[in-house]
């Protein structure tokens, strides 16, 4: 993400400083029934966890899906309950959506949908959450995007620290499928380890 959108949001998480070769996985959007499970046991088939930024009514219909991804290790952040667009809404429709998600994501991460928010609903939420952006985003979602053209960019900017954005959509699901196996080979190929935010 270019330095001056990130001077635009002080406060938030864009990548782990640290020196360990660490990537920190995430997804967002789900959990849905046609992606999630599948996802679940591709992750246990290569040994690696996540970060999973879940929207409050797919929790709502799906709780044992957002059961499982704890039960399986994995961790969870709060991704509004109806993927909200901050900048389309007030401060106060933007905090107290984000509440009504956290009764069904005790978390004490939060990711912006679009990460777009404004200044005042990202004060007022950074008094309770930590606000988790990236430094990749895989833009899976984007169904006029190859796999390769994906791969070359996880492959390309990836670094100790990083934060990847994937997403566990009904959307997302073809591009996820056909890249998120060979960027797990690559990055256990170049001696990265999961971490969880």
């Amino acid at each position: 993400m270019p330095f001056i959108i990130r001077m635009f949001f002080r406060g938030c998480t864009w990548r782990r400083k640290t020196k360990e070769k660490v990537i920190y996985l995430t997804f967002d959007d789900g959990p849905v029934p046609e992606t999630t499970p599948y996802l679940l046991d591709l992750l246990d088939e290569y040994g690696w966890k996540a970060t999973f930024f879940c929207v409050g009514e797919n929790v709502q219909r799906h709780p044992e899906l957002y059961r499982e991804i704890l039960a399986r290790g994995h961790r969870t952040g709060n991704h509004t309950f109806n993927h909200l667009r901050g900048t389309r809404c007030s401060t106060e429709e933007y905090v107290d959506n984000v509440h009504k998600a956290a009764e069904y994501i005790d978390s004490p991460l939060f990711r912006p949908p679009h990460g777009r928010m404004k200044g005042n609903q990202r004060r007022r939420l950074r008094e309770q959450y930590e606000i988790i952006m990236w430094d990749v985003l895989t833009r899976d979602y984007n169904k006029l995007l190859s796999p390769d053209y994906i791969l070359g960019k996880i492959r390309r900017l990836s670094r100790n620290g990083s934060i990847v954005v994937y997403h566990d959509s009904v959307k997302a699901r073809n591009n996820l499928l056909a890249t998120l196996p060979r960027a797990i080979e690559f990055w256990n190929e170049q001696g990265f380890r999961c971490g969880l935010l």
